[in-house]
């Protein structure tokens, strides 16, 4: 098979041609290779080839709705149990997997074949993939700006038609940031759906899930069918969908009432682009005869940012503590901006952390009465177009005072200095919207509905009331067939 061929075709496509015996998995795994080849160099997408796990794959009897295809993990709590696990962290780096996670074993039953792993910043911390270890990866539409974070590299790949789909997880919009960046699809499952084990219980107390970035919406349907489901290890039991969700595509949303705005508090004036890929989508969504007006916002974004942070600096204050435990580590194998975090998390109180997370009710009450009006809540997924690699560098002069700060053990300094706020702002303000779905465990969905005058993608964002997904499929499907956002592959001239 050759790639113009290949890049034909999505996953369930590709899965299609093996099945009526006109490709074998062995063919596709070759022009994923000979793909990933020309274009990597320009996106470092991939950080961990599996050659041998793949070979082994392709040469045995293969099952499932994905049979045959090649596909790629996150290098982040989606561990093959004797490949390696890097997290992005030089500490970790070459450390082997002990154990297969189950959402790795269930792409595996669905018959995927894995052949290496993405990059992702250190921890999965940043909305940009620029970790220390493997350096940073590259949006395919412009080498010059980011793919987003935290699964970036999946995105990049999937972008650039290295593979059709490809593993992610989202945190704080990890799946949905990169599908905005690069032009593609991207779900992140309500909390529970997705399993976490065996090793973990709930990544991030719940907020983080596993998912994948795709091209199209009835990948990303089949892709939830194949992993939705309770484990051993799960805390409760969600219910899953009575039937697939690749089975509803096709059947009518129904008209919904659905609410937009790109009001943020993290941003007094949002991005023009952002404002005319809402505006654009509404307009559309009123053509298929949906009911949508303007809302104010049904949350407070800057308290429950703030929130969300001091939560998340903690865990990095465990993390640390626990690597550096268990390897015999110093600082040094971690990035400095990991160790700020890390600081911040340790100067936090116990009572700071408990009402951080007691106001988890607080925002979730409001999104709830926010979906006793409406079906779907309808956002910009970036602030801004994406942005250049290393806009969100520590400035030099930054970096020797925080060094300073952590060699003498006073950063307690950096919470007068209004680290925090700094942090909030910067690490925010160009991807505001989305932790709102992670805080409240709600459903929420990525659609590439908008694109720049420079071309560069902008995705918006709907999130769901509780075990919508289906409704989120569908409703993306009905976009997807009005408005067909497939466009050329970037970096064909590579092929």
């Amino acid at each position: 098979m050759d790639v113009e061929e290949y890049l034909r075709h999505d996953g369930l496509g590709l899965a299609e041609l093996v099945a009526t015996g006109q490709v074998t998995p062995s063919e596709l795994l070759e022009t994923a290779r000979t793909r990933a080849k020309a274009v990597n160099p320009a996106i470092n997408a991939i950080v961990a080839w599996l050659d041998d796990h793949a070979d082994q794959r392709v040469a045995g009897e293969l099952s499932g709705p994905f049979a045959g295809v090649p596909f790629l993990l996150k290098d982040l709590h989606q561990d093959l149990a004797g490949t390696v696990s890097n997290d992005g962290c030089r500490a970790l780096a070459g450390r082997t997997a002990r154990k297969t996670d189950t959402v790795v074993q269930r792409w595996l039953d669905a018959g995927l074949v894995i052949f290496g792993k993405t990059n992702t910043p250190e921890f999965g911390s940043k909305g940009v993939t620029e970790p220390d270890l493997f350096g940073p990866s590259r949006n395919p539409w412009d080498t010059r700006r980011t793919p987003g974070g935290s699964s970036g590299g999946s995105a990049a790949a999937v972008a650039a038609g290295i593979l059709p789909v490809a593993a992610a997880s989202d945190g704080g919009g990890s799946i949905r940031i990169p599908a905005a960046c690069n032009g593609l699809v991207g779900l992140k499952a309500g909390r529970g759906m997705m399993p976490t084990g065996p090793v973990e219980t709930e990544q991030f107390l719940g907020m983080a899930t596993n998912g994948v970035i795709s091209r199209t919406v009835r990948d990303s349907a089949a892709m939830f069918d194949a992993l939705v489901g309770p484990e051993p290890m799960s805390p409760y039991v969600t219910a899953s969908p009575e039937r697939p969700l690749l089975e509803q595509l096709d059947e009518a949303p129904g008209k919904l009432r659905i609410g937009y705005t790109t009001r943020c508090a993290l941003r007094e004036q949002p991005h023009p682009e952002a404002v005319r890929a809402v505006e654009r989508s509404a307009e559309l969504l009123t053509e298929l005869g949906h009911e949508v007006e303007e809302v104010e916002p049904p949350h407070d974004d800057r308290r429950l940012g703030r929130d969300f942070l001091l939560m998340w600096f903690v865990r990095q204050a465990a993390d640390v503590e626990r690597i550096k435990r268990e390897t015999g580590c110093g600082d040094d194998g971690f990035e400095l901006d990991t160790l700020v975090m890390a600081a911040l998390g340790r100067a936090t109180g116990g009572i700071a952390l408990h009402d951080a997370q007691e106001r988890r009710r607080e925002h979730v009450a409001a999104l709830a009465d926010f979906h006793a009006r409406y079906d779907l809540l309808l956002t910009p997924t970036l602030g801004e177009p994406p942005i250049e690699v290393g806009s969100l560098d520590t400035p030099p002069a930054l970096r020797s005072v925080v060094k300073a700060l952590l060699k003498t053990r006073t950063t307690r300094v950096l919470k007068l200095l209004g680290t925090v706020e700094q942090i909030v702002d910067n690490s925010l303000r160009w991807v505001p919207y989305t932790q709102l779905a992670n805080l409240t465990g709600r459903p929420a969905i990525s659609l590439p509905l908008h694109r720049t005058d420079a071309n560069l993608p902008m995705g918006v964002q709907f999130v769901g009331a509780p075990r919508s997904e289906g409704l989120l499929l569908r409703l993306a499907r009905q976009l997807e067939v009005a408005a067909p956002w497939t466009m050329p592959t970037p970096l064909l001239e590579a092929a």
